[in-house]
């Protein structure tokens, strides 16, 4: 079983944007079976009807897409909230997302953000975070290990693991999840060097295949994946970092 976690579909064209019915193409035509899907706004007024889309999108593909909720803080913590609340309990998705980066936050703001981090905490799904070098005071490693430490019973995936830019900042993120546990790393738009050193230091329990659709091509990740692992880790291992992970993570 391939799962990607990381692509983003929207309701809207346009942009390099993808609807559902393209990413189920995509992902037909790759075999791959699961992808952690989220939006892909490029304005804050989309958030609301975006999430709905998700939610739309993965009751009409509930065997393919594990629809994620998103919310921004800056729109008002109230707003963020209610919208993080609808995407936990209303809509039933696995988890959120927070981006530091596009949205314009620290991730570990004791205002506006760790409010709606242990809401998602109380719920028992997962949150998921933006980390990268394209905003590093906002979405440092190091601000994620301190989410890890304050909830420490929240699964966190740390998408992108550091990159996105160079210089990354994959290094820091694997020292910090080597001390937090529930810190997931998804390797996408990072060297893959670096997700390499993510796996043999952290285990390949750690570390899942993620693509970035559509900033970046399905096909052309998952070759770089599976050239990346072959001769380098046992077969069961890459069976784990591409799909098993995911799976025992949001028990499916």
């Amino acid at each position: 079983m391939i799962i990607d976690a990381d692509v983003h579909i929207s309701p809207y064209k346009g942009d390099d944007r993808i609807q559902s019915e393209t990413l189920i193409n995509l992902m037909d035509r790759n075999n791959i079976e699961k992808a952690v899907t989220w939006l892909q706004p490029t304005h804050t007024r989309e958030i609301k009807a975006s999430n709905k889309y998700i939610y739309d999108s993965m009751n009409q593909y509930p065997d393919k897409l594990l629809g994620f909720g998103w919310t921004d803080p800056n729109l008002g913590l109230e707003y963020a909230l209610n919208e993080a609340k609808k995407c936990l309990y209303e809509y039933d998705l696995y988890g959120v997302k927070l981006n530091g980066a596009q949205n314009n936050f620290f991730i570990d703001d004791p205002d506006i953000s760790i409010p709606i981090i242990e809401e998602v905490a109380k719920s028992g799904k997962i949150l998921a975070l933006h980390v990268g070098a394209d905003a590093i005071e906002k979405t440092h490693p190091f601000r994620v290990a301190k989410i890890a430490d304050k909830f420490p019973e929240l699964k966190i995936l740390a998408v992108h693991m550091g990159g996105v830019v160079k210089p990354d900042l994959g290094i820091s993120m694997i020292e910090f999840a080597k001390e937090y546990n529930n810190i997931i790393l998804v390797g996408s738009k990072i060297p893959p060097k670096k997700v390499l050193k993510a796996i043999k230091i952290l285990g390949p329990d750690r570390v899942c295949y993620g693509s970035d659709t559509p900033f970046t091509l399905m096909r052309v990740e998952l070759a770089k994946y599976r050239a990346l692992l072959e001769n380098e880790v046992k077969e069961e291992d890459i069976n784990k970092i591409m799909g098993k992970n995911i799976k025992n993570l949001f028990a499916l």
